[in-house]
């Protein structure tokens, strides 16, 4: 399948108004197969926590095989379109599913507990403020996407979830060429992980985003120690690269690491992975080289010191409010993991900073990039805690002196909403859409060439009882 074919492709996807529920997501997925009992069969692959069926829909019989996987993490909905129309696409276009030859494996959503937690929001995705109020993601260990088996150095983690031990039998089982976790970001432009570096596909990953207008985000990346394939393409390298970068800041890996990710576990079968990460809104500033008149060192301590006297705010309100608790909600299971992650911040970024030269001057992307991150940050995390103290509220169980708590935070909180940058567009949810789907579209063909190398099988890596 070519460029021109691919951008074809996605000129079609059609748009959406906000993102399905998650009843809706999986009666649409239900819908398609009972159409299409020649081309999709439904299986069961596990049950989440709170006892939801978990399944997996097999579309076509390709000699190639891929899985699909939305909602790693449940505040990420674009996944939840992007795999509905492939999986359309799939089922009732024949030519475009005989030219990539494969047999899709596609999970609507792996953690429809945790995406239920976001649903208020998801009418209207538009709004940053009601979306940051409404807010939910889960604590690091209980994120389906990075808790999978991890060993490293100091670093063991084994505490898989129902929904990981399902996603891992799913791996296993179908030995994939090609993984594809369904993630989105916020605000910016587009970028993307890619677990090797193939020119043919990145010229696609370019391609797409121009083709819909959308900027990339050429910024601060998500983490310093990335490497760069090509602008906002980086490896997906495992948590190795993470650790020994913290190690050698001086900083203990074992507080930031635990499980690994998807990629991780399916690299063993010799896959190809691959994230495409965009935003709700986009901003000029995200693709804008222009340097300020800013030190890039002097940026990072900055933005690190907002970000964590932030913290410390949100740490003080929730030590207060701890013993008046009786709720435990997993709003409060993310604070107690998120808040003081925030309030460690300024000693990563200012040992970053401290090696970084003078004289190099942030650009326009990445000081954006970084004061972005504080605003993110803040309206996340606050708003997670606000839903902790407000379901003793609504539940009748807040005393006089928790209800003022919450009071005083709803104040705070507001001032940061009021902070939100204003002059952010949304982005049609067709673009979002399509982004993801050419981007699948073109690491399927390159796994679809005739001329791809065989991959290897069941490489040993770090993983405990990997083979």
């Amino acid at each position: 399948m070519d460029k021109d074919t691919i951008l074809r492709l996605v000129a079609e996807v059609p748009d959406h108004d906000g993102f399905p529920l998650v009843d809706d997501l999986h009666a649409r997925f239900d819908a398609l197969a009972a159409a299409h009992p020649d081309r999709v069969t439904v299986t069961r692959i596990g049950t989440s926590r709170l006892g939801e069926p978990l399944n997996a829909y097999r579309v076509g019989a390709g000699s190639h095989t891929a899985v699909i996987v939305g909602g790693v993490h449940p505040n990420e909905p674009i996944g939840s379109w992007t795999a509905l129309h492939l999986a359309t696409t799939m089922a009732e276009d024949p030519d475009t599913a005989a030219a990539l030859d494969t047999t899709w494996h596609i999970v609507p959503t792996i953690d429809p507990d945790g995406m239920r937690l976001n649903e208020a929001w998801f009418h209207d995705p538009h709004d940053r403020v009601f979306y940051s109020r409404h807010f939910y993601r889960p604590a690091p260990d209980s994120q389906v996407e990075w808790t999978f088996p991890n060993s490293y150095k100091s670093v063991y983690f084994d505490q898989v979830l129902p929904e990981t031990l399902a996603f891992m039998r799913l791996i296993d089982d179908t030995e994939p060429d090609l993984l594809v976790s369904l993630h989105n970001g916020e605000m910016g432009g587009v970028y993307y992980y890619l677990s090797e570096d193939l020119p043919d596909v990145i010229d696609v990953l370019h391609a797409v985003p121009a083709a819909l207008g959308l900027p990339l985000d050429t910024g601060e990346p998500e983490s310093p120690f990335l490497r760069e394939l090509a602008p906002a393409v980086f490896a997906m390298d495992g948590i190795e690269e993470a650790y020994d970068y913290l190690e050698e800041l001086g900083v203990d890996p074992g507080e930031h690491i635990h499980g690994a990710s998807s990629a991780s576990w399916a690299l063993r079968h010799g896959a190809l992975c691959m994230v495409a990460e965009l935003p709700y809104w986009s901003h000029p500033d995200a693709d804008d080289q222009t340097p300020t008149d800013e030190s890039y060192a002097d940026l990072l301590r900055r933005c690190a010191d907002e970000l964590g006297a932030s913290g410390t705010e949100l740490q003080e309100i929730l030590d207060t409010a701890s013993p008046m608790l009786t709720i435990e909600t997993p709003f409060l299971e993310g604070s107690r993991a998120f808040i003081p992650m925030l309030v460690s911040t300024p000693e990563t970024d200012h040992a970053r900073a401290d090696r970084e030269p003078a004289d190099r001057m942030a650009t326009v992307a990445e000081r954006f990039g970084c004061e972005d991150l504080v605003r993110c940050f803040r309206l996340r995390y606050g708003g997670m805690l606000l839903r902790a103290l407000e379901a003793e509220t609504t539940a009748g169980t807040a005393s006089a002196p928790l209800r003022r708590l919450r009071d005083r935070l709803a104040e705070r909180y507001a001032l940061w909403q009021a902070d939100a940058v204003s002059d952010a567009a949304p982005i049609p949810v067709r673009k979002l859409v399509g982004v993801q789907y050419g981007a699948i579209l073109a690491c399927a063909s390159h796994v679809a060439e005739p001329t791809r190398a065989s991959r290897p099988r069941l490489v040993t890596t770090n993983q405990p009882g990997g083979s």
